[in-house]
This record gives structure tokens, sequence and C-alpha cells, in this order.
């Protein structure tokens, strides 16, 4: 028997935001996320699920979220910084090279999650 669903790593970053549904369409549009599980509980989601590359991002919905900060290694991050920023993210911290081998910038979605994307140079 598999202790875990096929595909999933051990660890998965679990956020709690008010708008899980928010951060799904987020994720969809900048990260290209793939929907895995969304179990609603009355008119809000309780848990929700998706893949972003190899990981899996979970959250669950709560009003007063206290939020969470993620870095996330991509193949280009200038791109989904800039669609980021088109979806309406707010800048934290433009693109540039970071001075540890990454080149890295962050930004903040309109859940409140803030986000740094980078890639090693």
């Amino acid at each position: 028997m598999r202790y875990k669903p096929a595909g999933y790593t051990d660890l998965s970053p679990y956020l709690v935001v008010p708008d899980p549904e928010a951060v799904l369409q987020f994720c969809e549009t900048v990260f290209g996320a793939e929907r895995l599980r969304v179990i609603p509980d009355g008119d809000r989601i309780m848990h929700a699920e998706c893949r972003i590359g190899d990981s899996v991002l979970m959250m669950g919905g709560q009003p007063d979220g206290p939020g969470s900060m993620l870095h996330l290694y991509l193949p280009d991050p200038d791109a989904a910084f800039a669609r980021a920023l088109a979806a309406g993210a707010e800048m934290l911290q433009p693109m540039t090279e970071s001075g540890d081998g990454d080149r890295r910038g962050g930004f903040r979605t309109p859940c409140g999650t803030q986000w740094y994307v980078s890639r090693q140079v």
C-alpha cells in the first residue's frame, strides 16, 4: 500500500488563505498549475490542491488566514514574474541577480501570499 498519492512529494506546502479559488486561478494563470482536488464545505472551499511542476501545493480557506511565503525555482522566472504582475500581484522585489547564484524576484498575490521565483544563473 502506498503511503502517499502517486506523483506527490513527501512534503507539500499548505497555505491558509481567505479565498482558495482565487489562489487556484492565480496559480493556473501564472504557473500553469493543474488542479488536483477541491473539497467544498458549503459555500467555501475547505481544502484544495494543485500541481506546479513536480510539486503539490495544498490550501485551505479561512477568512482571516495568515498567508504564507513560497519560493519556486522555474526555468523562466522572468516570464512568470511578468504574468504575476499582469494578473494583479504586487511587486515586492524586482527580478535581479541576488549575489547568491540566483536570479530572483518577489511578489504578493491579491490574497496576500508572497512568492519568490528564481533560477540559478
